[in-house]
């Protein structure tokens, strides 16, 4: 009875994680999209700036993607 409760939990467990992992990827991908076309407006609108606008998007693009990985470890982690 109690082992059979330990599984269920321990499969619940595993199904949350994966579940996050994807919430972050999902959240990554929509964040990194905002930032490209919010990049690409700023450039339409300031064409000078264009070296600028690219260098701070790649920087910020970097720190989402940062953030998703390490979400996406620490799910990874939590399934072992």
């Amino acid at each position: 009875m109690i082992l059979s409760t330990l599984l269920a939990a321990e499969g619940l467990a595993q199904l949350g994680c994966g579940i996050g992992a994807g919430i972050a990827t999902i959240g990554a991908g929509m964040g990194i999209g905002k930032i490209g076309s919010s990049a690409m407006d700023a450039i339409a609108r300031q064409p000078e700036a264009s070296g600028k606008i690219q260098t701070n998007m790649i920087l910020t693009s970097a720190f989402v993607e940062g953030c998703a990985l390490f979400a996406v470890a620490a799910c990874a982690f939590l399934i072992k």
